[in-house]
């Protein structure tokens, strides 16, 4: 009656059956693709916490240009090996964080002092009464 122009019985079944076939094959390319991704992802955030004057002021020249040239190398590398495998922009990724970690503890560690000595006390603990009062023991 109506059968002219839908898919036999077999055909929807080879067609489930090529599904499940490049199921895993599309998996893996997702999760390269979304390595890929997070490894640019990395590099341009980097790139641009470098350029933020707070950061700027809390690293040497030196620091910063060591750093730049190497998330350039690591970008230039990126656009000439779109095709790499997953464990590749995930390695690449890794390295990047090893370079890059002693800046941010480094700028990081700059905060906390800072933060730290203007934070942990308060200049009248008594003048607001509309809480608990918290003090410091040494």
């Amino acid at each position: 009656t109506n059968e002219k122009g839908r898919l036999s019985k077999e055909d929807i079944e080879k067609m489930v059956n090529e599904a499940e076939a490049f199921k895993d094959e599309d998996d893996k390319q997702k999760e390269r693709i979304a390595a890929k991704n997070g490894l640019e992802s990395f590099i341009f955030n980097t790139k641009s916490s470098l350029e933020q004057q707070e950061v700027k002021s809390k690293l040497t020249e030196d620091e910063i240009q060591s750093s730049q040239s190497k998330l350039d190398l690591a970008l230039k590398w990126l656009d000439s090996n779109q095709l790499a495998e997953k464990e590749e922009f995930v390695d690449k990724q890794k390295e990047l964080e090893e370079i890059t970690r002693p800046l941010m503890s480094k700028i990081y560690q700059q905060d906390g002092q800072a933060g730290g000595q203007s934070n942990g006390q308060q200049e009248n603990p008594r003048a607001s009464q509309s809480g608990p009062t918290i003090e410091e023991v040494d």
